[in-house]
């Protein structure tokens, strides 16, 4: 009796369990069958076109004068008086200061006396040579030595004649140099001496200069262009800038002069534009930021920023061909906070996913995400 219990009990347990084990595997069929076939990644695309990316440098530039000069005395002297200060307005010509040098008319006096005392003998050896010349026309009266004598007796006080002319001259004009005149119309920015001071040429005299004028009608806008973006100013080119005293207010400028060669400490090209300042509202020495668009005229291949892959491997875009994604090396130009310049194996009409991630594997299958009307 025992027995039999003993087999119903173990044929029992052998029922619950495969009754157990064929509603797991039910359920873990039901549960395969559930889950996707394969796991296809979804992206969002985009469609390359060309196109003009409209960019802007921005780099600081210096306003200077379009002329300016220190004006130092040409001879010792003593500054006699003067007739402008900071601030003046001058016109090319003007006279701005006058010195004195007693010795140099004494100096004068001296090379006078001396040019008159020449002309005498000029004269006297001139008329002797013509009166000899005059007589030899009768034969056997005058040697043709000693008419050859009276001759270059007349040249060489001629030669004395005209050194004397040209001390005189060099003298007459140091005492020109006494007056100070402005060479050209601007305004006075600078004065270091006052009446009485001694002045001279630098080092020989005053250090500092007697006055420094700069045309402020006119200026010049300075600025040093980074070697890759030199090929984007021409000659004509147009800029803007702005300055910290008027932030509000935008000026133009245009490209008047390029130096044509790079500076070997900065690596960049000098580049001068004009500047009408007639109104004088903006002063040399001002910092102004410049803005140059980066717009050559030429259709380029531009993609979203988040497109361009930065890897450890390079940089790349990721195109979709044929449900699959093909990572491009590619290289960058400019940017902008929305879209980057490429260059590589693309063309117009290529298909490439608009955000680009090391997660989408090379070759892996991809699937294009439908666009919301």
């Amino acid at each position: 009796m025992n027995i039999i219990k003993t087999i119903g009990f173990v044929g029992l347990v052998i029922t619950v369990s495969v009754t157990l084990q064929n509603c797991g595997s039910s359920k873990a069929e039901e549960e395969e069958k559930k889950k996707p076939e394969a796991s296809v990644m979804e992206l969002e695309t985009y469609t390359l076109k060309k196109g003009e990316m409209t960019s802007e440098l921005k780099i600081p530039g210096e306003l200077v004068a379009f002329q300016q000069v220190d004006l130092y005395a040409k001879v010792n002297s003593f500054v006699r008086k003067l007739y402008v200060d900071v601030g003046s307005e001058v016109s090319q010509g003007q006279l701005l200061a006058s010195m004195e040098a007693p010795e140099l008319n004494a100096q004068l006096a001296g090379t006078e006396s001396r040019l008159k005392s020449q002309e005498a003998v000029f004269l006297a050896s001139k008329a002797n040579y013509e009166r000899l010349l005059e007589t030899s026309k009768t034969p056997g009266t005058v040697s043709q030595n000693d008419l050859d004598m009276a001759y270059a007796k007349q040249q060489s006080d001629l030669s004395m004649l005209e050194a004397a002319k040209s001390a005189r001259k060099e003298v007459s004009d140091n005492k020109n140099y006494l007056e100070i005149r402005a060479p050209f119309s601007g305004t006075i920015s600078a004065r270091n001496v006052s009446t009485g001071a001694y002045v001279g040429p630098s080092g020989k005299g005053s250090e500092l200069p007697l006055f420094t004028l700069v045309e402020q009608k006119k200026l010049r806008l300075v600025v040093s262009v980074p070697e890759a973006y030199t090929g984007y100013l021409k000659n004509k080119s147009q800029v803007s800038f702005s300055v910290k005293s008027y932030p509000d207010q935008k000026f133009s400028a245009s490209v008047s002069r390029l130096s044509g060669a790079l500076d070997n400490r900065l690596r960049s090209q000098r580049t001068e534009m004009d500047i009408s300042n007639t109104d004088k509202k903006l002063l040399p020495g001002m910092i102004a930021e410049v803005s140059i668009s980066l717009d050559n005229g030429t259709d380029k291949i531009a993609v979203p920023r988040k497109a361009v892959l930065n890897s450890t491997k390079g940089v790349f875009i990721i195109k979709i061909v044929n449900g699959k994604a093909q990572w491009v090396p590619v290289k960058t130009g400019r940017s902008t906070e929305e879209q980057t310049e490429i260059y590589g194996d693309v063309q117009e009409g290529d298909v490439i996913v608009k955000t680009s991630a090391e997660e989408i594997r090379d070759g892996s299958n991809v699937k294009i995400k439908a666009q919301a009307n």
